[in-house]
């Protein structure tokens, strides 16, 4: 072995006490820094997934980001104007050219689509009324663009076209009106329109918030029910590469003028919080791995005011200040990298007793997903990512003692001017 890496080996063995602290502090601050990315990391992908699953990967709505203007603004756009006693027109609001968007959607490859119209009801039932989105939908296309029949724990979505007047409901909801398959339920639109419907299916997507409020039936009862005839206010696509998502909303809203939201558009504020959370986990992990490191500066501080007389020879039997800075540098790596890999061992423990943990929120924590166990990533990029950020904090903690260490004058030393 190199003779510089001798000594500095030597140095660290007779300070034992204060490696072993040192390599310590390191291992808490890789596996802490392992323990909480991959739960942190694991919450947001779980999160993601079960948004992903409930809500289309692209929509088109029945609105326009910017709000047209009235057409006396569009004739003369640099005239002062002031309009006064404005009636709007009365329109049935809805996609126009829906049919054509559709089939050239469909005609496209690597998604799904599904027209749908989305209202407000009350349900009624036993004397209870809850507000609920009921949407009409096609079943034959509802089964390619979403979950919906996968996430349905009793009947199926062929109920609805056996049933004229069939609707599907979350368990929330159901638990909320107390009605169970086979139920006649009234649906009371906004205009006024009423309608029993039998409740033939119920679906559990995870999530409380649709599974409490969200309703499905065919589209030309809800059409009928909500006054609005031949008529659809959003169009659902489902991609089979959920990262296009972004680019094809961006593409369709160019080309029909609709407000068209990708998934990440309409979560964004979600993400913002993820972002969040993630400033502050890497600033709590930091701070550990930094106080560790201030350890790692102190020992070798220690050390090389200890072995000044040390060094002082050294230098004079024909030693480089090179290699007194590589003594110095060579115990912060050696402190890291056993740190890193022993923080490696109790981080993989760690991941493992979180993903042992079974977790059931109850109906008395306000909560809008539920789920069992705790979700963690597992990458080996965390464990790399871990090691480096402490390997690298302490070769800095190392580096400016064995700066020091090595302009020290070794004259200087010897007569006990140091």
């Amino acid at each position: 072995m190199n003779t510089v890496l001798v000594i500095g080996w030597e140095y660290l063995k007779n300070r034992r006490r204060q490696t072993v602290l040192s390599i310590l502090g390191v291992m808490l601050g890789v596996s802490f820094f392992i323990g909480i990315a991959s739960m942190m990391k694991g919450m947001h992908d779980y999160f993601i997934e079960k948004l992903i699953d409930v809500a289309p990967h692209v929509k088109i709505m029945d609105e326009f980001r910017n709000p047209q203007q009235q057409p006396v603004y569009q004739r003369f756009p640099d005239a002062a104007v002031e309009l006064r006693g404005i009636k709007p027109r009365e329109e049935i609001r809805g996609i126009h050219s829906a049919r054509s968007i559709l089939e050239r959607l469909t005609a496209m490859d690597g998604l799904a689509v599904s027209p749908v119209l989305q209202g407000q009801v009350f349900l009624r039932y036993g004397g209870k009324d809850v507000a609920a989105a009921l949407t009409g939908i096609r079943p034959e296309m509802e089964r390619h663009a979403s979950n919906l029949e996968r996430d349905m724990t009793q009947g199926d979505l062929n109920a609805l076209l056996t049933n004229s007047n069939g609707i599907i409901i979350g368990e929330e909801l159901a638990h909320k009106l107390g009605a169970r398959p086979g139920a006649k339920i009234s649906a009371i639109s906004p205009a006024g329109n009423t309608r029993v419907m039998k409740l033939v299916g119920l679906f559990n997507t995870g999530v409380t918030e649709v599974d409490g409020s969200t309703g499905y039936a065919m589209l030309k009862k809800v059409q009928i029910l909500q006054n609005r005839e031949n008529r659809i206010n959003q169009i659902n696509i489902r991609l089979q590469n959920v990262d296009d998502a972004t680019s094809l909303a961006a593409d369709l809203e160019k080309r029909y003028g609709y407000r068209t939201e990708s998934w990440q558009e309409t979560f964004a504020n979600i993400f913002e919080m993820f972002v969040i959370e993630n400033i502050i986990m890497y600033s709590t992990v930091g701070v550990i791995i930094i106080v560790s490191s201030f350890g790692i500066f102190n020992i070798i501080s220690t050390s090389v005011n200890e072995k000044s007389r040390d060094i002082a020879i050294l230098k004079s039997i024909g030693f480089s200040e090179g290699d007194i800075r590589k003594v110095f540098l060579f115990q912060g790596i050696v402190i890291g990298l056993i740190g890193s890999i022993f923080g490696w061992v109790l981080g993989a423990m760690l991941v493992e007793m979180l993903a042992s943990f079974r977790i059931d929120l109850g109906e008395e924590v306000n909560m809008p997903i539920k789920f069992e166990g705790m979700p963690v990533f597992r990458s080996v990029w965390l464990y790399i990512g871990g090691a480096v950020m402490a390997t690298l904090s302490s070769v800095i903690s190392a580096y400016i003692p064995a700066r020091k260490a090595a302009a020290l004058y070794p004259v200087d030393i010897i007569r006990g001017a140091a």
